[in-house]
């Protein structure tokens, strides 16, 4: 099916319960009481699986964002270039900043976690759009990391523009973050599509701060067992110790 499926109204729709009271699916030695909280729980995954499409539409449907200034990065070669180009032959452009700035010895762990979670599936999402992985260190100290790492299918650029760091608000009041932002270009034109907002101001109580919607695969997985992602668990950049 299309990415891009239009979800019917809702009066279209089967009630999420009546869909999940539909499924055959059933599991080897289950008791009543689980099936009954499983089939209680399919209903509300079919719901949020909707409310997911539909805000997905809704993000579509978002008029023409600002005019982007044309921020200038350096590339492997050290070349010099503006956001324009980091398109290449796409008219959309997925930029994650990342915090590795020329103060940290070591990059953020789960910027790390995420950056990694795009490495395997980059020349997929190269069909669709151009994926731009962008750090304020020079991009041969995040080259380096990278094949420490393993990654080898991502492109690494440094922003060397003080506008794009203080529009983008990656650095603020000296503390740096990590933003996701899909920019879009029509003829000359760049305009920023959609980017993550979270932060303090939007986290709920007891929860860590972080973007809205959460795109890292790691907590999306911890989600789905009984453990969850803990109330004091972060990812490391080593676990040997």
């Amino acid at each position: 099916m299309s990415d891009t499926a239009i979800l019917p109204p809702r009066d279209m729709l089967k009630p999420a319960d009546e869909l999940a009271n539909a499924s055959t699916t059933r599991w080897q030695g289950e008791s009543a009481d689980y099936r009954q909280a499983r089939t209680a729980l399919l209903s509300e995954e079919i719901a949020l699986r909707r409310q997911i499409q539909r805000v997905a539409e809704q993000r579509r449907a978002l008029p023409p964002g600002p005019l982007a200034k044309d921020y200038r990065f350096l590339d492997e070669q050290g070349s010099e270039i503006g956001l324009a180009e980091l398109f290449g032959a796409h008219d959309t452009l997925f930029t994650y900043l990342w915090m590795y700035g020329p103060e940290r010895a070591r990059p953020c762990p789960m910027c790390t976690s995420f950056v990694g979670s795009l490495d395997i599936p980059a020349p997929d999402i190269e069909q669709r759009l151009a994926l731009a992985i962008i750090g304020r260190s020079p991009v041969a100290r995040q080259l380096a990391f990278a094949r420490e790492r393993g990654w080898s299918n991502l492109k690494f650029y440094q922003a060397i523009d003080d506008d794009f760091v203080r529009d983008t608000h990656w650095v603020v009041d000296g503390n740096e973050g990590a933003g996701v932002l899909v920019w879009t270009r029509k003829g000359p034109e760049v305009r920023l599509f959609w980017a993550a907002e979270g932060n303090t101001e939007t986290a709920d109580p007891g929860f860590d701060p972080h973007l809205a919607p959460d795109p890292t695969p790691l907590w999306n997985l911890l989600d789905w067992t009984p453990e969850g992602r803990g109330k004091a668990w972060y990812p490391k950049l080593d676990y040997s110790n």
